[in-house]
């Protein structure tokens, strides 16, 4: 083949289907044929236009699984015919002050896939060395999709949790990182909290391994926590500052809200419920291309496994809003392969 065909998207939501002529990767990067392409809220920089450069024409999709077909010069440990992924974080470039001081995920120069450079709703795509993931044997492509970012990022934030094995751990919002997060909570042997709005998802809070369930809608989630003896740890996964908001006063003493939803609006903190206690709220941004690997490892060992809508990857943008809708339940994966 001497072409592919990609999603390129412009200004909001502005879609186009474009053939490209296929070339061999660059310095330091390796060409990969697309198997799947996981859809997440963060797509939302590239396709609405959040960007340094709307009209720059930009390939969205940052849960790629794929095969490597072609290697570039300089790249080493890796061959055509692997099959590896790639999250959002493309790879470090190994030079900047963060990465010579092993912070690999605040690169300076990090290629963000699907954002700052082209992505996965595409046949193909190019990436970094540094950046690639090993999927395990007997992984299926779709199913390890959603792990490389939402599995990643909600499993790193877990690993922040500073409690011992039995310490109650709350997870705010269950849909695409909350499923999830729920699942690797469980399995690391937390009590597990569930919190949500409504209780249309109890039952499957407790089928996922939540030990209670808290209905943001009909009591204050912070004293629901409090009553448990307060979390040595918040997960808040929703894309809502404002049901964030008042989760904080829920956690133990030194206990630390990790924020990982992407929302377009502030949390507002009392800074009482800071100071006294001695609580901390932060963000936590996925991890390294290694500690993906950790990631899928733990989770097939595990039995994590994302809830997935399966769509043709020629309907991207249909998938798109499907999962903007809220209503996927919960990943969105677009099967490029078939």
């Amino acid at each position: 083949m001497s072409t592919y065909r990609a999603f390129e998207v412009t200004g909001s939501r502005k879609f186009e289907l474009v053939t490209r002529e296929l070339r061999q990767p660059p310095v330091g990067q390796v060409r990969i044929r697309v198997e799947s392409c996981g859809i997440c809220h963060t797509d939302f920089l590239a396709v609405e236009g959040v960007r340094a450069d709307p009209e720059r024409p930009v390939v969205p999709g940052h849960e790629i699984v794929g095969v490597i077909d072609a290697v570039g010069e300089g790249v080493t440990g890796w061959r055509v015919g692997d099959r590896v992924g790639v999250g959002f974080l493309g790879g470090q470039c190994g030079e900047c002050d963060p990465c010579r001081r092993g912070d690999f995920v605040n690169c300076a120069n990090q290629h963000q896939m699907g954002t700052t450079v082209d992505g996965g709703y595409a046949e193909v795509v190019f990436a970094r060395g540094s950046g690639l993931v090993r999927i395990p044997e007997g992984m299926s492509s779709i199913e390890a999709a959603p792990l490389l970012c939402a599995g990643l990022t909600t499993f790193k934030a877990l690993q922040q949790v500073d409690g011992p094995p039995g310490a109650l751990v709350a997870i705010q919002g269950i849909g695409g990182l909350g499923h999830l997060g729920l699942q690797y909570a469980a399995r690391l042997g937390y009590r597990v909290a569930a919190v949500a709005r409504g209780t249309g998802k109890a039952a499957l809070a407790r089928q996922l391994g939540a030990d209670h369930y808290i209905d943001s809608s009909r009591e204050d989630p912070g004293a629901a926590l409090r009553e448990l003896g307060g979390a040595a740890a918040i997960i808040a996964t929703a894309a809502s500052g404002a049901s964030m908001t008042g989760l904080v006063s829920g956690l133990a003493a030194r206990g630390r809200m990790v924020v990982v939803g992407a929302a377009l609006d502030p949390i507002s903190v009392n800074t009482a419920d800071l100071i006294f206690g001695t609580r901390t709220l932060s963000g936590s941004l996925t991890g390294s291309s290694i500690e993906n690997e950790d990631n899928l490892a733990f989770s097939g060992r595990h039995g994590i496994r994302p809830m997935i809508e399966t769509v043709p990857w020629a309907e991207a943008p249909k998938a798109y809003e499907r999962m903007m809708s809220g209503e996927a339940r919960f990943r969105v994966v677009l099967d490029v392969a078939a």
